[in-house]
């Protein structure tokens, strides 16, 4: 039976010669970088996160890996508490240790690549009562490493667990662990909506009072594409979590990862409310470093007339906290 390959919208390739990769890797060896800068950590809220099954929250654990609370659910994304990816040491320390995250209902994975699903993580996080999302293509990959309880998803296929619905969106990227499954499974990002907007979590309905939650869009990993307008025009976004690193150079990484001015941009194309930039400053994968990420990020917030408040740059173990009196009232 021939395995199945997945592919962009409109096919667009990613794939990068040998030659190519040489010329990059003789590019690096002649730069010189300041990379003095460290994304500050912040002392985790550990007792309110424990706590906590009301709020929304978001707090960085560092690269791609958020721990959310979501109507209810305690959720992690892409993890990765790894000290080092091949040669290259993590930068920062994760914004919570691993053996102190609070107990975990629900892991989304965005695609394979080691720095997004990294096992080790997993086994920590992983119980009985755990649920594992995964691309379509990779269920098969989790239950041989020993997650039974996992599911996969198509683009734009929906998904309801329990008070949370999740619809699994396109990205512009690609797979490979080994030189012999390359996108032998799929790639995206993950849309976050109440599933019963009149419901709350802890199972009282009130149709008059009930504040939703924010709709929440974690990007994954992307080069810039029209998906994200399209993105947009399907769904009500409040807070985006947007890849800003890893970009350079741009003429080997564009078609995979989105510069800091093309993360702005597809924050306004999804029409979110706030951005939470993520992928910088953890691991060394490309040539560009998280100050140059966050100035360049900066200034295009500037050029494109967007106010301060709407992008908000945490630091490893911080926490944004939508307080029930702040929950959105319209998706």
């Amino acid at each position: 039976m021939a395995k199945i390959k997945y592919n962009n919208i409109d096919n667009v390739g990613v794939d990068k010669t040998l030659k190519e990769l040489r010329q990059w890797r003789e590019e690096r060896r002649s730069k010189q970088k300041d990379y003095s800068y460290k994304v500050p950590n912040h002392t985790p809220e550990l007792s309110y996160l424990t706590g906590n099954r009301l709020d929304t929250t978001i707090t960085w654990i560092g690269h791609s890996t958020f721990f959310m609370q979501y109507e209810g659910l305690n959720i992690i994304t892409d993890p990765i508490w790894a000290r080092r990816l091949g040669f290259e040491k993590r930068i920062g320390q994760p914004g919570i240790p691993l053996n102190e995250v609070p107990p975990v209902d629900l892991i989304l994975i965005s695609h394979s690549h080691y720095d997004h699903l990294h096992f080790p993580s997993i086994r920590k996080l992983y119980k009985a009562a755990t649920k594992i999302v995964v691309p379509a293509g990779l269920k098969r990959k989790m239950l041989r490493k020993g997650f039974p309880n996992c599911q996969e998803m198509q683009w734009w296929e929906e998904l309801t667990l329990g008070p949370v619905k999740l619809t699994f969106v396109p990205t512009q990227h690609w797979t490979r662990r080994t030189p012999f499954d390359t996108n032998s499974s799929h790639w995206g990002g993950y849309v976050l909506q109440p599933a019963e907007p009149g419901k709350h979590p802890e199972g009282k309905k009130d149709e008059q009072k009930r504040k939703l939650p924010p709709n929440l869009y974690f990007a994954g990993d992307s080069g810039f594409f029209p998906g994200f307008k399209e993105i947009g025009s399907r769904f009500k976004l409040h807070i985006a979590l947007m890849p800003i690193g890893a970009y350079e150079p741009e003429w080997f990484m564009s078609s995979q990862h989105v510069n800091p001015e093309e993360a702005v941009q597809a924050f306004l194309d999804v029409g979110a409310e706030m951005m939470i930039p993520m992928h910088f400053g953890t691991f060394r994968l490309a040539d560009d470093t998280a100050r140059e990420a966050l100035d360049r990020m900066e200034l295009a917030r500037e050029a494109q007339g967007i106010s301060p408040e709407r992008i908000r740059t945490l630091g490893y173990g911080e926490t944004l906290i939508v307080h029930p009196e702040e929950r959105y009232s319209g998706q």
